[in-house]
């Protein structure tokens, strides 16, 4: 089973930004849009991470492949 944790677009604030969820999804199954299991949050407008790093690291430590941008929110929010 091959496994990545990217972003997911999730709706607007009343100001028409973006939020999303960190996500772990699985690459066969990317176009119905289930996840395995969500990680955390990111909402660029305010510069807001939170991210389960313990799961992050199992999933990494297991052979998920992880996106560039999630990789970037990972180090600021340690």
């Amino acid at each position: 089973m091959s496994v990545n944790v990217r972003l997911r677009r999730i709706g607007k604030n009343p100001k028409g930004k973006p939020h999303f969820r960190i996500a772990v999804y699985e690459k066969t199954r990317s176009r119905d849009g289930r996840s395995i299991e969500e990680l955390g949050f990111y909402c660029p407008s305010d510069g807001q991470v939170k991210l389960d790093k313990e799961r992050l690291a199992h999933w990494i430590k297991n052979g998920a492949q992880v996106s560039d941008t999630v990789k970037n929110l990972a180090k600021k929010a340690r």
